[in-house]
């Protein structure tokens, strides 16, 4: 009978526990991230959804973090557009200054999404259940 996960943890050595949590569920062998990735790219272009809606559409209810995970380990070569995925109430969630914060913006706007403030309007937001 295999140990349960709790107790296999428990008989690593401190700070090990955090690695065999991350190796458990890399980013290929994880089918919440397959879905999560099939719904991301599901959105449609000059449309974006939320992180919450998109755990949600993906069976995933009040896993909102383990969208932004998946997408943070998502390879390049995949082409996952990202950049349509924002924060609860249409905003980019990355610093204002930061790199990724322009690059997300100019994404968004390269396809005709207007971003104000690191905001977008309801307008582009998109319902994931219809799709």
């Amino acid at each position: 009978m295999p140990r349960s996960t709790r107790q296999s943890v428990a008989l690593l050595p401190a700070g090990r526990a955090k690695v065999a949590k991350q190796h458990r569920t890399a980013f290929p062998e994880s089918a919440a991230a397959q879905t999560i990735l099939d719904v991301v790219c599901a959105i449609p272009r000059g449309c974006v959804s939320s992180y919450g809606a998109v755990a949600r559409a993906a069976g995933l209810p009040g896993r909102a973090r383990l969208v932004g995970y998946t997408l943070k380990r998502s390879p390049d070569t995949l082409n996952v557009p990202w950049h349509r995925v924002l924060g609860a109430g249409g905003r980019i969630v990355f610093p204002p200054h930061s790199s990724s914060y322009r690059e997300q913006a100019q994404r968004l706007r390269a396809e005709g999404v207007r971003v104000r403030s690191g905001r977008v309007d309801r307008l582009f937001l998109t319902d994931l259940e219809a799709l």
